[in-house]
């Protein structure tokens, strides 16, 4: 900018140019004080861009990268698929096993910071990285704890958190000797994911098909509604809550089907649920965002299933829905930034695109075509070549003031959408 004569600084407007003989020695002066006052700001102001690691390319990590795009971050991912959904979309790319703890702690080294999409990473890598200085969301001690589900449920007990009863078993013979607590769900200790890991056992007839490992069993709750509640937590320990959704399941596949997001709740239940997220999370002591997974029975009383640390299916309508998405949320509490606003613009529901029965390989999308003519739906595919029986492939998120709409447009979308070979 050229102000008076003189050229001046686009940041600051102070003059770049003195060196001329209608300058008085005072201005000089001036002006040499405005530029030293400038670059004592210039670590603040052109803060180099953080290298950010992300363990796991599926399309969590795809949808981080996404909105990573708004930030001065450097991106990294960590994946043994290198055509995985989120490969193309990093600035860097690494094949590797997210389990291993060589390929962890050589990915996370040269980093500033390092976040998950899943919870099945090595822990002893990030506490070794964490030990040396680099930021890891959320802490490796909040990992090591959810990650097994044994050790998760005792949390809640431990915190005083309301979860359904719960035994440990240790093997089948051990599982054959607890008749008397069924009906219930018999969770495996470590490794279970998306529906696998999991069995409903109702009668004594079931009891084969639960796991000869370490595992809970957990009394079944007769559940009025599922709920899921979305938390942030800065560096501060400043929190922030996304309206809690309520999760209808397809049973078959253990999956999330549909989700409403806001939840109808009476308001002393809604009231309960947020304190009950807040607890669970606050007690984790972790910058993060987190997924509180809850049951809600008749009688009112809420139960913690299970908690997500990281970013979650039940918050993906978050993107179109509020004003800072799930995914918007955690590059600010990475960065430093300050929280996002998690005000609804509208009421949504959201439908997961899954692969159709009968269906493998090289994936086609029926329907697609009439889906994007919907008004306030909006498509996200996952970019997986392959798809099967079950497997995530995207989910479409519609937006409308009318419950009645959401429910008729989203069961158009299930119906329409599909992912076939």
């Amino acid at each position: 900018m050229v102000h008076g004569g003189f050229p001046r600084c686009a940041l600051c407007h102070c003059v770049t140019v003195v060196e001329t003989e209608m300058v008085s020695d005072f201005k000089i002066k001036s002006q040499n004080s405005n530029l030293l006052a400038l670059n004592s700001r210039l670590p603040t102001i052109f803060a180099p861009m953080q290298k950010v690691g992300i363990l796991g390319g599926g399309q969590l990590g795809r949808m981080l990268l996404q909105a990573a795009a708004n930030y001065p971050v450097e991106t990294f991912v960590l994946e043994n698929d290198d055509e995985c959904p989120a490969a193309h979309l990093c600035h860097h790319f690494s094949k590797g096993d997210i389990k291993d703890f060589d390929a962890v702690y050589e990915f996370g080294k040269n980093l500033d910071a390092i976040t998950i999409e899943i919870e099945n990473v090595n822990v002893e890598a990030l506490e070794k990285l964490e030990a040396e200085g680099k930021k890891i969301f959320p802490k490796p001690s909040v990992l090591k704890t959810i990650k097994n589900k044994i050790l998760q449920k005792q949390y809640y007990r431990e915190n005083e958190i309301p979860t359904a009863e719960f035994v440990i078993t240790k093997s089948l013979q051990e599982l054959d000797s607890k008749k008397n607590f069924l009906p219930a769900v018999h969770k495996i200790g470590e490794g279970g994911y998306d529906g696998r890991g999991v069995q409903i056992l109702e009668t004594i007839n079931d009891l084969e098909k639960g796991f000869d490992k370490p595992a809970v069993l957990e009394r079944m709750v007769k559940i009025h509604k599922e709920i899921a509640q979305i938390v942030a937590v800065n560096e501060k320990g400043e929190t922030a809550i996304y309206p809690p959704v309520e999760m209808l399941v397809n049973p078959a596949l253990n999956l999330l089907d549909y989700q409403l997001s806001p939840a109808e709740l009476e308001k002393n239940i809604l009231w309960k649920v947020e304190a009950i997220s807040l607890t669970t999370v606050r007690n984790f002591k972790s910058p993060g965002i987190f997924a509180v997974e809850m049951f809600v029975e008749k009688n009112g009383d809420v139960f913690v299933n299970e908690t997500a640390p990281r970013v979650h299916n039940s918050g993906h309508h978050s993107i179109e829905a509020h004003y800072s998405s799930q995914f918007d949320m955690l590059w600010r509490i990475i960065l430093g930034y300050p929280l996002g606003n998690t005000d609804a613009i509208l009421p949504s529901i959201m439908v997961n695109i899954i692969g159709a029965d009968g269906y493998s390989g090289e994936v086609r999308y029926e329907g697609l075509e009439e889906v994007l003519k919907i008004e306030n739906a909006f498509v996200h595919l996952y970019g997986k070549k392959q798809t099967k029986p079950g497997r995530k492939m995207g989910h479409v998120t519609i937006l409308s003031s009318e419950k009645q709409d959401l429910l008729h447009k989203s069961n158009i979308v299930k119906r329409t959408l599909i992912a076939k070979s």
